[in-house]
């Protein structure tokens, strides 16, 4: 599998948010109520040089909302299904913004063994995964990826 690093400044998203808690298939619960109600954050979303969408998010983030990888190995946090909106945006009534921090980033294409396959090849570097996976999806091409923040100075080991 092939890999990209990018730095990545802070940003911002709008969506809706839930947990692990709200048991299974909570992601594609959220997404679906954010692709039903989007006409009401659509002004708000940041755009491209071309005028299209700059990108939809599922930002993952632990509980205590530190942008720290879910715990208990990847079983409990939280997520939010959004699109990329303007630092200033002020989330409307039953939307969630979350601001996520500047880091640099190893981006891995989306897939059913994707994800375990990024962090082990993370490992293998003698990195560590210094935050939570982000789910991107780019509206001009469609393409999903996921962005694990990584920290080359330090190593941690994480497993699945």
């Amino acid at each position: 599998m092939e890999y990209k690093i990018v730095n990545k400044p802070a940003f911002s998203v709008i969506g809706r948010q839930g947990s692990t808690e709200d048991g299974e298939g909570f992601i594609a619960r959220l997404w679906q109520e954010a692709n039903e109600n989007f006409p009401e954050v659509a002004a708000l979303a940041k755009r491209g040089p071309e005028g299209s969408f700059a990108g939809f998010w599922g930002l993952m983030s632990d509980e205590g909302m530190n942008f720290m990888p879910w715990e208990d190995g990847f079983t409990r946090g939280l997520y939010l299904a959004g699109v990329e909106v303007e630092d200033s945006a002020k989330a409307p009534e039953g939307w969630v913004k979350w601001d996520a921090p500047a880091r640099e980033y190893m981006v891995a294409p989306a897939g059913p063994e994707a994800f375990g396959q990024a962090v082990e090849y993370i490992q293998e570097q003698g990195w560590t995964l210094s935050g939570a996976v982000y789910d991107f999806t780019d509206p001009d091409s469609g393409e999903s990826s996921q962005y694990f923040p990584i920290d080359k100075t330090t190593r941690n080991e994480v497993s699945l």
